[in-house]
């Protein structure tokens, strides 16, 4: 039999940890039900919603948030600053290891070059380089593709 393996640290990228306000705000819509399907209903900030619902942390935690809205009108709904989406204070988790912000959206986060090269520096060495410049980040990248 397999022995399995313990997780020992995840990137997280724009996690609504504590809920989302827009959810809150526009969850009773029936577009706004339609556009996030049911999960998205679930992600509300009172305590009954599904982010406070999850077990503690049982591996090192790294979470970037975006700080740049496609959506001026969500923005507004949420306080401090917001990728359009999720506060980056909602972001945060008890017991994280590290936490970035970086100039993104929600919905694209994931395709930004700084934040593909620092989920890898978190995931080999368990913390962010808080000082990596974008320029840096897709030398990084290169690099990775250049060793295959």
């Amino acid at each position: 039999m397999r022995r399995r393996r313990r997780l020992r640290r995840i990137a997280m990228l724009a996690p609504p940890n504590a809920g989302s306000d827009l959810v809150d705000k526009l969850g009773w819509l029936a577009p706004f039900r339609w556009i996030n399907g049911p999960a998205g209903s679930e992600l509300g900030t009172g305590s009954d919603a599904l982010p406070w619902q999850m077990g503690p942390l049982r591996a090192e935690v790294g979470i970037i948030a975006g700080t740049r809205t496609l959506n001026p009108v969500y923005s507004a709904l949420i306080p401090g600053a917001d990728d359009g989406k999720v506060s980056v204070g909602s972001t945060r988790l008890p017991g994280m290891r590290d936490h970035l912000t970086v100039t993104a959206t929600h919905t694209f986060i994931m395709n930004n070059p700084l934040v593909i090269a620092e989920v890898l520096i978190f995931l080999q060495e368990g913390h962010f380089d808080h000082h990596l410049t974008t320029g840096q980040a897709i030398g990084r990248i290169a690099a990775l593709w250049r060793q295959d």
